[in-house]
């Protein structure tokens, strides 16, 4: 299926839903702040509880954290700028990481804690730094389309004789 044709098709069941634009863009911002965070297996469930506790919109937050998977291709590509990012927040003085084709892991090193420490905490920082601002981004957008598409529905209602 072609990126824009998925968009289209949700997008135009985010603006079926019926709840408030408030709601809703919650639930899109929620969803793309955690559709973009490394958390492999929680994001998902972390989503959904943080929907719930805000009272956004879950089928909205569901919609929006699926719809990072257009971006499957070029993840590595993000989270290694997140990573980047990251790494320079937590370095004193900054400085950008090592490239990483001068990196020499052995597969037996992949998944240790010093391997999560030096790696994961870096892009769990640079992940929350760079969706805070994009889930933000979202929300006001969603809010200003999901209000428009209502009041649109309100007036084309109040015109029906």
């Amino acid at each position: 299926m072609k990126p824009h044709k998925w968009l289209q098709e949700h997008s135009l069941k985010l603006l079926a839903i019926r709840d408030t634009p408030e709601a809703i863009a919650g639930g899109v911002a929620i969803g793309i702040f955690f559709g973009f965070v490394p958390l492999f297996g929680l994001k998902t469930v972390l989503a959904l509880f943080f929907a719930w506790v805000s009272r956004s919109n879950i089928v909205a937050t569901i919609l929006a954290a699926t719809g990072h998977e257009i971006f499957f291709p070029v993840m590595p590509l993000i989270y290694r700028w997140q990573y980047d990012i990251g790494y320079w927040l937590f370095s004193n003085p900054h400085e950008w990481p090592v490239s990483v084709v001068k990196l020499t892991w052995a597969p037996h090193e992949w998944w240790t804690w010093h391997t999560l420490e030096t790696v994961g905490v870096p892009l769990l920082l640079g992940s929350v730094v760079c969706a805070g601002p994009l889930a933000l981004a979202c929300f006001f957008i969603t809010h200003s389309i999901v209000s428009r598409h209502q009041r649109r529905q309100a007036e084309k209602v109040a015109d029906v004789p």
